[in-house]
């Protein structure tokens, strides 16, 4: 089905060929040059160090728990006005009754934000943020930077990256993304689905053979081979946007007549342009999938890549499902308990809910085959219900236009307009420990709108819109759609942008200084950050074992929500699903720092660095969490502006799941250490860990940093610190306390 290879490869003819077979190729070196991929960035690059990229964007996009933060940030350093084109849509705060006036005053923050710098605002329901991307935005060999973790455009011939907004703001004032040239990885496609299995099986497929063992992990995906021509442009989108689950850095594919046509069905024919890897291309490493031996999947709690075809868990549920629970449990640390055995009745497995939702699930031949497997047929009037988000107005219409939408409708189906909100858990979250089966991107703990902490706990698993139509028709009875008959629909599509042309305001281009901000009272600026001072003393407030500790983890999503706008009243989520009591702990060492920059002397403090020799004058005091693998999912910064605003100034880990996460670390000024991935970690929550001539190590780029521990009981230890890979500006953003004194203090990339 997927096959990995690590170890280089040369594209030849359109055939891979391993680097022992080759002969007569360029280097390495050279020859990466020679992927799409480098051909896209090197022409977005500033530097001249082959080894250290410095890029800059085509455009920008952010949604509505994204985007109020980033401008405040930008203004705090300089903003003037917007250089290249950034939307801003309103996908994520959607619902306007949640928190009060709180999420529409965040919209009209948009909107007057757009008019003031030149910006394009789209409007609540109108798309969700990468169908806005796909249809507005995006153009072969051009690159997207956005704020969530899922901008991925690359089937469009157009790379996406997802990051925090620190990075948005560095292209909003004219500098660069920074990253080493990243290795590239040929996904190569041979053979042709069958009928029934979706985007979204190939997808889940692929991330169970990559996400484990970490084999693409910030590298560019770049698919091309004999199997792309019997991939539709909405197919091709539907593995592509998933790749953001492989914790890759992007993705780009090779276009083709499709694509063309795509664009010219979407009025802009000049967005295309036909992109193929050069003859003798390297990859660093291959994954081969052969299409034909793709089945029905579906992915448990609590990670896309814990994936099975839907084939091996009706044959044994009671095993596979007993796996995962254990699993599912000893990850939930006793909050509550995983019952996924309770789903299976009279030997099959059985589910309660259906959503097919988002810039995954929501596109146009997604709901069009699933209203036709639903065609006459109805999801029955007991628990199963079934709720379809089209991913924007003109799929909406465009649905409704040929009458997919009454066929979904007459069935049983809900049809809701565009919003992420079940994707993160806003909306159409589960009843509790009952099996909901969703098209959509994610499926972590704490993330579907479930609260461990109150006893809550939701069981979501990915499956594909294909099952999911047959499941529904079988009464929510998992059923793969290879196991029913449907007739194959006609899928032309018919794009209709006018509303867009009518609601969306574009005003790249248009900005207006004498045009008022419309703050609303959530809308709060960021407080204010403490430099690093020459030496660091932070105390441990949570200390996570998990394998790997999420961004949904770190700082909730769902409810929280309401708050994105206002730093302070944000951070009292910050680990509330995951360590309660972290909050409490970390405002503590905080009222030290204060006391400290205010009078000098807290006595906690003096009272530690007496026992290591430190002076409290040149000593920053902060709170520190150490978990062995964080930040996979969301690019959302709050996971690290949160810790900030609470006084945190260091992370320990043993590796960072994402770039994105340490650079948002980085970015609000909170030092990304690692330690040896052989090292023990034995300390507890409330130990000291002093860290001297943190700031000279860090600008020097001294890699190793020597610390002390001294434990709550009063012994003393060592250990070593790392900190690598730092880019000049990086080094100065944390010795100044965040990328905001950054700016404040005269520097620029």
């Amino acid at each position: 089905m997927i096959e990995l290879i690590n170890s280089g490869h040369y594209l030849i003819d359109g055939t891979p060929v391993s680097v022992k077979d080759a002969t007569g190729i360029e280097p390495p070196e050279q020859a990466r040059d020679k992927t799409i991929a480098y051909s896209i960035m090197r022409a977005h690059d500033k530097n001249r160090d082959p080894g250290q990229m410095r890029i800059t964007f085509d455009a920008l996009i952010s949604h509505d728990i994204t985007f109020v933060g980033i401008i405040q940030t930008a203004r705090a350093s300089g903003l003037t006005e917007f250089p290249l084109p950034y939307a801003m849509t309103n996908c994520h705060n959607s619902l306007c009754a949640v928190g009060g006036t709180i999420n529409e005053d965040d919209h009209a923050f948009g909107l007057s934000a757009a008019k003031k710098y030149g910006g394009i605002y789209v409007p609540a329901n109108q798309a969700v943020i990468h169908q806005y991307a796909r249809e507005r935005l995006a153009q072969c060999g051009d690159m997207i930077l956005g704020s969530d973790s899922h901008t991925r455009y690359g089937s469009y011939g157009c790379m996406g990256i997802g990051e925090g907004g620190g990075e948005l703001v560095k292209q909003l004032l004219r500098n660069t993304y920074d990253i080493p040239a990243p290795e590239v990885v040929l996904v190569y496609l041979e053979g042709k689905p069958r009928k029934g299995v979706g985007p979204q099986d190939v997808a889940l497929a692929l991330v169970a053979a990559t996400f484990p063992n970490g084999s693409v992990k910030n590298k560019v995906l770049e698919f091309t081979g004999p199997g792309l021509k019997h991939l539709s442009a909405d197919y091709r989108v539907g593995v592509d946007v998933m790749t953001t689950e492989t914790t890759c850095l992007s993705s780009i594919w090779e276009t083709d007549e499709v694509i063309e046509k795509y664009y010219q069905n979407i009025g802009r024919p000049q967005a295309y342009k036909k992109l193929t890897p050069a003859q003798g291309a390297y990859y660093d490493s291959l994954v081969k999938i052969d299409l034909d031996k793709i089945e029905c999947m579906i992915a448990l709690p609590f990670h896309p890549s814990i994936a099975y075809t839907i084939r091996e868990l009706q044959n044994d549920p009671e095993r596979i499902f007993g796996e995962v629970e254990a699993k599912c449990n000893e990850q939930l640390d006793g909050k509550v308990e995983m019952n996924l055995r309770q789903s299976i009745q009279n030997g099959k497995v059985c589910c309660e809910q259906a959503v097919i939702v988002g810039c995954a699930g929501g596109m146009y031949e997604n709901i069009v085959i699933a209203a036709e497997i639903l065609k006459g047929g109805n999801i029955g009037n007991d628990y199963f219900d079934l709720s379809v988000y089209p991913s924007s107005t003109p799929i909406g219409l465009a649905i409704t236009k040929i009458g997919a939408a009454t066929t979904l409708m007459e069935a049983g189906a809900v049809i809701k307009p565009a919003f992420c909100g079940p994707c993160f858990g806003a909306g159409d979250t589960p009843a509790h420990n009952t099996l909901s089966i969703r098209h959509a991107t994610r499926n972590f703990p704490n993330r579907e709108g479930s609260k461990p902490g109150d006893g809550q706990i939701a069981a979501v698993a990915l499956m594909d819109a294909r099952s999911i139509a047959a499941t529904a028709l079988n009464g929510g009875v998992l059923t793969a759609a290879t196991d029913i008959d449907f007739n194959e629909p006609d899928l032309t599509y018919t794009f209709d942008g006018s509303v867009y042309e009518k609601r969306c305001y574009e005003g790249f281009g248009k900005a207006d200084p004498t045009q008022e901000l419309r703050l609303g009272p959530g809308i709060k600026d960021w407080p204010a950050m403490p430099k690093l001072e020459l030496n660091l003393l932070v105390r441990l407030c949570a200390v996570i074992h998990d394998p790997v500790t999420t961004t949904d983890e770190l700082i909730p999503s769902g409810e929280t929500s309401s708050y994105r706008s206002n730093p302070q009243g944000l951070s009292e989520f910050t680990l509330s699903r995951r360590c309660p009591e972290y909050v409490a702990k970390s405002k503590a060492v905080l009222s030290l720092e204060n006391e400290r920059l205010q009078s000098g002397a807290p006595e906690e403090a003096v009272e530690i660095l007496a026992k290591v020799g430190g002076d409290i004058r040149a000593t920053s005091i902060g709170s520190c969490i150490f978990a062995r693998k964080p930040g996979d999912g969301s690019a959302r910064e709050q996971a690290a502006s949160c810790q900030k605003v609470l006084g945190g100034f260091a992370n320990i880990c043993y590796e960072y799941a994402t770039k994105r996460y340490r650079s948002n670390c980085i970015n609000w000024g909170i030092v990304p250490f690692t330690i040896d991935k052989d090292a023990p970690f034995n300390y507890a929550e409330g130990d000291w860990i002093y860290i001297p001539n943190v700031r000279e190590a860090i600008a020097t780029g001294q890699s190793e940093i020597p610390a002390k521990v001294i434990s709550k009981g009063g012994e003393m230890s060592e250990f070593t610190l790392i900190c690598e890979g730092l880019t000049e500006s990086e080094r100065l953003i944390l010795q100044e306390g965040c990328l905001m004194n950054y700016y404040a203090a005269g520097y620029s990339d």
